[in-house]
């Protein structure tokens, strides 16, 4: 790696961080150390950077701001790729070029000051544009699908192109872009409407005052665990079992929402794992009901 880590260097990629934990990198505070962390510092650096990981065949993971993510406590041994330099945005009229580093609570909040409509729904979710495209984040029957018009990305062999909202594949929690890896999202366009301002500031306080009510954001977590089943809330059958406050070592279900497991404040992550796990065979033995997880588990065996 040290190899690697020279040439990254010497070639300006971007800024880089050597065994770095990655706690510090997501919302439930948890994971192991991660080898290498590079920050490239535009989109021709970052083909730079994939030309060397692909030669030198190095595991690699982008992360955006790991707020849907759950690493183990084992040693990343590869590469995580932020791209918080590609932040740049432009609005012109209601279109809305935006880079995938770029904070989607940051975006929902600005344009609603503008009076665009149809973000409103992302005011509180503590992604990235390009995390909440990879995985069309949603909330308040509305998702990322609704305002992305295209998608600029990285496709394997280093080339940029775009796909429209249709070639993105979208269903819920899902897209293109989770079942073909190596394509890598670095900006998006966005169509929203034209809104009363006032109006749209009202909607987002509001659901700002209820989600502080009903999640425990005063925990480090992940947001919900567990996608909801068709016609059903996991939240729901998690609490008709009884299993709010149930914990493992420092991580626990949320007493405020059962799809939340929360960071009490020394979590590993092998206690959130044991308890997703719980979860899954529990609803399962009582339902018959197979719990999929919304949140990206990496650097696992299973």
């Amino acid at each position: 790696m040290e190899k690697i880590i020279n040439e990254i260097m010497t070639k300006k990629i971007g800024d880089v961080e050597i065994d770095a934990s990655l706690a510090k990198y997501t919302t439930y505070k948890v994971g192991g150390i991660a080898k290498l962390v590079v920050y490239p510092k535009n989109i021709d650096k970052l083909v730079e950077l994939m030309e060397i990981i692909n030669r030198e065949n190095i595991k690699y993971f982008v992360l955006g701001n790991g707020s849907n993510v759950l690493f183990s406590d084992d040693t990343y041994e590869g590469i995580i790729i932020k791209l918080d330099n590609f932040s740049e945005i432009e609005i012109e009229d209601n279109i809305i070029r935006v880079g995938a580093g770029y904070s989607l609570i940051k975006l929902a909040n600005e344009v609603s000051k503008l009076g665009l409509q149809g973000l409103e729904f992302a005011s509180g979710i503590p992604g990235t544009i390009g995390g909440a495209t990879f995985m069309n984040a949603g909330a308040y029957n509305s998702e990322m699908k609704n305002v992305i018009r295209s998608v600029k990305v990285l496709t394997p062999e280093l080339k940029v192109i775009n796909l429209s909202n249709g070639e993105m594949n979208f269903h819920y929690r899902d897209s293109f872009l989770q079942h073909n890896k190596g394509y890598i999202c670095l900006e998006v366009i966005l169509r929203l409407n034209h809104g009363d301002k006032e109006l749209l500031q009202e909607i987002i306080k509001d659901r700002k005052l209820k989600r502080k009510k009903t999640q425990p954001l005063e925990y480090p977590t992940a947001g919900s665990v567990f996608r909801n089943p068709e016609g059903m809330f996991a939240g729901k059958l998690i609490e008709d079992l009884n299993l709010k406050g149930y914990q493992v070592g420092g991580a626990k279900i949320s007493e405020k929402h059962a799809n939340f497991i929360i960071n009490t404040g020394n979590a590993k992550a092998s206690d959130i794992k044991e308890i997703v796990d719980y979860i899954k065979e529990k609803v399962n033995d009582e339902y018959n009901i197979k719990l999929r997880v919304e949140q990206r588990l990496v650097n696992w065996d299973d």
